[in-house]
């Protein structure tokens, strides 16, 4: 039987977008949290997002020399941890931070069950 999978890969331009906008807000960031305020959902969310990318392998871990490495349990972690998050936050997001976090649970979930399909659970 020939199935042949149709994989949305638009929640990788969400999330580059959204790393984007953290980046170019980065100085003006570290100004806001030395004063106390708080970091926003949409950046905190992201970061989530940007980790679970990291131990799927799917990026390279800026934090190891941008090596690619892949830990499904860590991944399985983070990606159960947004979908906590998009739970309890129902009713109280924006419309932009709804879209990012339903679209990049969604494309997550479907690359975790398809490496975890592969059989390279922990490949460095």
């Amino acid at each position: 039987m020939n199935k042949e999978k149709n994989v949305d890969e638009s929640w990788k331009e969400s999330a580059a977008s959204a790393k984007d906008a953290i980046v170019g807000e980065e100085s003006s960031s570290k100004e806001q949290n030395m004063s106390g305020e708080e970091v926003s959902f949409l950046n905190y969310i992201t970061s989530l997002i940007f980790q679970a990318m990291v131990f799927l392998g799917e990026i390279p871990n800026p934090m190891n020399d941008n090596k690619v490495e892949k830990n499904l349990l860590q991944a399985k972690l983070l990606i159960d941890t947004i979908s906590v998050l998009r739970d309890k936050t129902t009713g109280n997001l924006d419309a932009q931070e709804e879209n990012i976090l339903n679209t990049s649970l969604y494309e997550l979930q479907m690359k975790y069950v398809e490496q975890s399909r592969s059989g390279d659970q922990n490949a460095e």
